[in-house]
């Protein structure tokens, strides 16, 4: 994407889109000039596959190509959602976390954002809560209301694009307007920019990440997945098989052969073995979300995303590590719950499913940057 040059008033329009209370013409002016940064569903060579009408939310990415960060809106189309959440890995980045949880008084979200730039990223939902505030979305108090955005966060500061760059509130606005149910990228966009794997073996030896999903039903109900893959380890296919990650040697060009992260891990008892793994900590974590139509709880989407878990543990290697992030959200419409009986083991397995072909869509839809290869890069 071609970069467009400084202008004399980036200073001033910076200082706009960082404020909450910025004008809404603000908002789109910063993300003009921003440097390769912009609101985007679809981008040559990235698939535009996903379609989530059937469960009534829209995805919105926003993507800064040259600093290799970005964010993902996952918004009701024109109504709030219901969520849950768990917590796998130990190096999480989150925000409004507990708003998931059950006993929380709030018992509707108004978007989830997924975000690079790890805890700097977390910022850039002051854009989504200004966009909702503007059109009156939002848990209603005297004067107004007040949006609810959870959110969550990758690092991905290196070894891709520049460490000082991170999503911007202007880029979150942007990603809430651009929102569609279907159309949706799957690659290296939104949260998925900057995202590496198998770093474990060191940023010469990585392979990119992405952002992949997919939806599914059984007759019934339906479940859709997103999951933004930036992990320590290994991604493998539904035999096994590892088809991205840490890399034997340094080509950039496959078939590939790779080290077995989880075997490495497991025999890390030397100084340099350690060491590479200090170099590793903090910059790990595969962020997923279901989306299911069924009138679940707050209960039992707080179930689903810890059942849905079970997709990390067996696509990726190693996951849920003391330096991985990992967390699993869960989203269903703000309907009345109804009890489901049964019904709701039968989601969770659909879940699981879904969230395992989005996993591994994440790498294999991402291309390659930086002198770090892709699998997408074979299909270009």
């Amino acid at each position: 994407m071609r970069s467009v040059r400084p202008r004399d008033i980036r200073a001033s329009i910076a200082a706009h889109s960082s404020a909450l209370s910025a004008t809404c013409e603000a908002l789109r002016d910063a993300e003009r000039v921003r440097p390769n940064s912009r609101p985007e569903r679809r981008q040559p060579g990235d698939a535009v596959t996903l379609d989530f009408r059937a469960l009534g939310v829209a995805v919105g990415h926003a993507t800064d190509a040259a600093g290799a960060t970005g964010l993902t809106i996952i918004r009701g189309i024109d109504a709030p959602l219901r969520g849950g959440a768990a917590v796998f890995g130990r190096a999480s980045g989150t925000r409004e976390l507990h708003t998931l949880s059950a006993d929380h008084l709030v018992d509707r979200i108004d978007a989830l954002m997924l975000t690079g730039g790890s805890a700097y990223g977390l910022d850039a939902a002051a854009g989504a809560m200004q966009w909702m505030e503007e059109r009156g979305r939002g848990f209603a108090v005297p004067g107004g209301v007040v949006p609810i955005i959870p959110a969550a966060v990758i690092f991905d500061l290196v070894p891709l694009g520049r460490f000082d760059s991170r999503p911007t509130a202007a880029m979150a606005y942007e990603a809430c307007d651009s929102a569609s149910p279907d159309d949706i990228a799957e690659g290296s966009v939104g949260a998925g920019a900057g995202a590496t794997v198998g770093k474990i073996a060191g940023p010469t030896r990585a392979m990119k990440g992405g952002i992949g999903g997919a939806i599914s039903g059984n007759g019934t109900w339906h479940v859709g997945a997103l999951a933004v893959v930036n992990a320590l380890g290994d991604v493998r296919d539904t035999t096994g098989r590892i088809i991205a990650g840490a890399r034997a040697d340094e080509r950039r060009i496959g078939p590939f052969t790779f080290v077995d992260a989880a075997r490495q891990l497991a025999s890390m008892s030397t100084p340099v073995a350690g060491d590479r793994l200090g170099a590793a900590a903090a910059t790990n974590t595969t962020l997923s979300v279901v989306i299911t139509d069924a009138p679940l709880g707050r209960l039992e989407l707080g179930q689903l995303a810890r059942a849905a878990g079970a997709a990390l543990f067996r696509r990726i290697t190693p996951t849920g590590t003391t330096v991985d992030g990992d967390v699993v959200f869960a989203l269903a419409p703000a309907t009345a719950p109804a009890p489901l009986g049964t019904a709701t083991t039968a989601i969770e397995a659909l879940a699981v499913a879904v969230l395992e072909q989005a996993i591994e869509r994440a790498v294999i839809m991402a291309r390659g940057r930086d002198g770090v290869p892709g699998l997408a890069d074979r299909i270009a």
